[in-house]
């Protein structure tokens, strides 16, 4: 009897927990169980793995009595993640390949019937879990840090995690041959070779601010929500531009951070979404108004990660806010206010970062012509009602900016200068952002409770200017607070080191869109 032991790892949420692969080799009547609570497509391992072990030419011990156990048992585990570290272990017990030469690595790789290595999702989550244990290690301890095997557009994947050791492979028999027995060290071969983690450089291609004309409200409130990490709800007729602003919001933000950009990417992972070419590029998620619920917040089993964590330091853009469900509105008020998103099913719990910025668009009425100059609108107050009724107030509160954008005439749209362009308005978005970060280390979005008092502390005319508006206007204290932020954010593009009158009246007038109908 042989028993073998690989390391590998299994994803839950944004964690990518450890597993062993144990491979238990027994005589008796000639079987192949796989256990250890696994989805039909890890069960599928069982056929994946048998043929490419017999067509790379190594044996596969097929009169013996097979069992896999994927440990821990109560830990779910999806896709074929887990085919490479089955099949070593296989080798490993039927002394085909040396068990200890493989301790200190993890696997993880989908194999194919030839032997082909694929792709695996979560190869990022997996090196940053290893990265993280490198920071809790003391340095006696750090011989054992693991090195993690992948399938080669997933290393270079992973490779992008400092700190983390990475060797990428093509076919499974590039992996066998680190690990025969003897003492020879193999030659490195082109189909085995560590991944160097280097710096790469973002190449962000945005659509220019300089080709919306006019619109000189709106293109204040989005550097507004730009500067302070604010959400924003635009408000027109058809074909005002409102979609055009939204699609060149994301080319205004700050360059992400290195830590930044592997949250992000890490997320994309998850959902399969990720390449090298959007390394470091904000993401601007865009879903369509019949998604539901379950696909923005995430969901499933296991839980994967929806549109709200997929613009994880990006932008999330709902286009006809009010013709999305209504169940897929409210799943969006607590991610506004925490920046996570908890998913909790009867077996198993997943937490997703949710830290986007929300850019919505919207008619001001069934027909989109309420309150415009070009032409007349045919609802009836009945209809406005409703149709602005699909929206709640909690949900409304939660925006911080809300701007008309109004049609232009044909004769405006043609004799229009075109607008400032994105280059220059990004400058006074990036200094306004280093003035915050450098004062509370964060965006005044991201201020709350004593924080807000702090930073955006009121002169005497000020503040009974805003007491004023707010007991007019029927504002909740939230309303206030978000208020407050943006005024602050308002006085930082101005460079005011207090905010000011001025500043909370342009505020106030960022929270009436819907309320002047």
């Amino acid at each position: 009897m042989s028993l073998s032991i690989v390391n590998s790892r299994a994803l839950l949420g944004l964690e990518a927990r450890p597993v062993c692969v144990e491979v238990h080799l027994a005589n008796g009547l000639p079987s192949f169980t796989l256990v250890g609570l696994a989805e039909t497509e890890v069960k599928e391992a069982r056929e994946r793995v048998r043929s490419a072990i017999q067509n790379t030419g190594l044996e596969f011990p097929g009169n013996k009595r097979i069992t896999v156990n994927l440990a821990p048992a109560d830990l779910p585990k999806d896709s074929g993640r887990f085919d490479l570290a089955i099949a070593l272990g296989i080798l490993a017990a039927s002394g085909q390949i040396d068990a200890k030469k493989m301790q200190g690595y993890e696997f993880a790789g989908e194999l194919s019937l030839g032997g082909d290595l694929r792709a695996v999702r979560g190869a990022l989550a997996m090196s940053l879990a290893i990265s993280q244990s490198i920071a809790t290690q003391t340095p006696q301890q750090s011989q054992h840090i693991p090195k993690l095997v992948l399938p080669e557009s997933s290393a270079q994947e992973a490779g992008l995690v400092p700190g983390a050791t990475i060797f990428a492979a093509r076919h499974l028999l590039d992996v066998v041959r680190q690990f025969l027995p003897g003492d020879a060290v193999p030659d490195v071969l082109d189909g085995w070779q560590r991944v160097e983690a280097a710096a790469r450089t973002a190449i962000v291609h945005h659509a220019d601010m300089a080709d919306v004309k006019g619109q000189a409200a709106a293109r204040r409130a989005l550097e507004i929500a730009a500067a302070g990490g604010h959400s924003i709800l635009m408000m027109g007729a058809p074909g005002s531009g409102k979609s055009m602003l939204a699609q060149r919001f994301a080319g205004l933000l700050p360059d992400m951070t290195t830590q930044e950009a592997l949250e992000s990417a890490a997320v994309a992972s998850l959902g399969g979404r990720f390449s090298l070419s959007t390394w470091a590029v904000r993401p601007t998620c865009s879903p369509h108004h019949t998604a539901s619920a379950v696909a923005l917040v995430g969901g499933g089993s296991p839980p994967r990660p929806g549109e709200i964590s997929l613009a994880h330091r990006g932008v999330l853009f709902l286009d006809e806010l009010p013709e999305f469900p209504r169940a897929a509105l409210e799943a969006l008020r607590e991610p506004l206010e925490s920046g996570t998103i908890t998913i909790s099913r009867a077996a198993h719990r997943a937490e997703f970062p949710a830290c986007f910025q929300l850019v919505a668009a919207m008619n001001p009425c069934p027909c989109g012509y309420l309150g415009s100059n070009l032409r007349a609108c045919r609802c009836s107050p009945d209809q406005v009602s409703r149709y602005q009724g699909k929206l709640s107030g909690p949900l409304l509160d939660r925006i911080d900016l809300h701007v008309e954008v109004g049609a232009l005439a044909a004769e405006e749209l043609i004799n229009t200068p075109p607008g400032e362009a994105t280059s220059a308005i990004r400058v006074r978005v990036a200094a306004a952002r280093e003035r915050a970060v450098a004062r509370q280390g964060d965006t005044n979005q991201a201020l709350s409770g004593k924080a807000i008092d702090e930073q955006c502390k009121l002169d005497d005319a000020a503040a009974k200017f805003l007491n004023t508006a707010a007991a007019r206007l029927g504002w909740s204290g939230r309303s206030i607070h978000r208020c407050l932020k943006v005024a602050r954010t308002i006085a930082d593009l101005a460079g005011a080191a207090k905010v000011q009158v001025t500043h909370v009246a342009e505020a106030v007038q960022y929270r009436r869109a819907l309320k002047a109908h």
